[in-house]
């Protein structure tokens, strides 16, 4: 089954304490249509300018993923600039330019708004909004946030949630959308203002996946010692797990442990996309070595209890 994913496509210029590179593919939609086409077919709604690099578009457009929905308007494309500490979980951005994203309407091809999977990667909860209105009895929808919104727009953003069936989210954010210190508080929380699960991304310590009626998962993070880039963690993290939703789709409702195999299958793309910078580890990695990580996380995951 087909993913409709709606977000950001940008420039980047990223420092780490690694290296530094300038002109990097970027945006919440562009790593999480190329982790989803892993396991389903994609249609992709996004805006470019005309700057942006031809190689770029030829790397999407060979994934399965459909940009009928890429609007390319006169004008730059969205640039992004950030430098990351030597820990790495800390990032100050150097600059934003929002150039044509300033004034991005997203319009849905005809065919892509019976899309059963959706994805509202991060935009603006207006935009959100906006993309549910055209979409047509989807059978999932999974929408990502960040502090920004919660600061500016948190009341779109608490409408929106009423519309979606999953919200995802990191640590901070979860604590700041909520008031609440407690995790486990601020997911039940959420899940009072409407979707069914819940996803708490911790970073290096992985993720938390709750449920409306009180189902739980804790997946951690696959352990690794050489980190070049975090740019676009989450996003391919969400994008890999509503993939895997859409590949094993059925006429029944999706339900705790269909999102549980999802979550390992998103936390494993995340940690081969930090390998490298932008999305280029994401340009190698294959369906095997994606297998081979699944199941060594699955078995981490697991206590045989005497």
């Amino acid at each position: 089954m087909s993913v409709l994913i709606v977000g950001s496509i940008a420039l980047d210029d990223i420092k780490t304490p690694a290296a530094e590179h300038p002109d990097l593919l970027g945006g919440s939609a562009s790593y999480a249509s190329v982790a989803a086409a892993f396991f389903s077919p994609v249609n992709l709604v996004g805006i470019v300018g005309e700057d942006f690099p031809k190689d770029h578009i030829e790397l999407l457009s060979d994934r399965r993923i459909d940009l009928a929905g890429l609007q390319v308007v006169p004008g730059k494309t969205f640039r992004w600039s950030g430098e990351y500490m030597p820990d790495m979980n800390t990032r100050e951005t150097r600059s934003v330019a929002l150039n044509v994203f300033e004034t991005f309407t997203p319009t849905l091809p005809e065919h892509y708004k019976s899309a059963p999977f959706v994805l509202l990667a991060n935009i603006a909860p207006d935009l959100q909004h906006h993309v549910l209105d055209q979409v047509v009895g989807p059978r999932f929808v999974v929408a990502d946030t960040m502090d920004l919104w919660i600061n500016i727009a948190k009341e779109s953003l608490v409408r929106l949630l009423g519309r979606v069936d999953m919200l995802i989210l990191n640590d901070g954010e979860a604590k700041q959308l909520t008031g609440e210190t407690n995790l486990v508080k601020a997911a039940k929380a959420i899940l009072a203002l409407g979707p069914e699960f819940v996803a708490i991304k911790k970073g290096e310590h992985g993720c938390l996946l709750f449920g409306k009626n009180g189902e739980f998962f804790s997946c951690p993070a696959y352990p690794l010692e050489d980190i070049h880039d975090p740019t676009g963690a989450g996003d391919t993290f969400a994008g890999g797990l509503v993939g895997v939703l859409a590949r094993e789709g059925s006429d029944e409702p999706v339900d705790f442990a269909a999102l549980r195999r999802a979550v390992v299958f998103g936390t494993v793309l995340a940690s081969y996309n930090v390998e490298a910078f932008s999305l280029e580890r994401l340009k190698t990695v294959d369906a095997a070595q994606i297998g081979d990580r699944s199941r060594t996380l699955r078995r981490m995951s697991q206590f045989d209890a005497d």
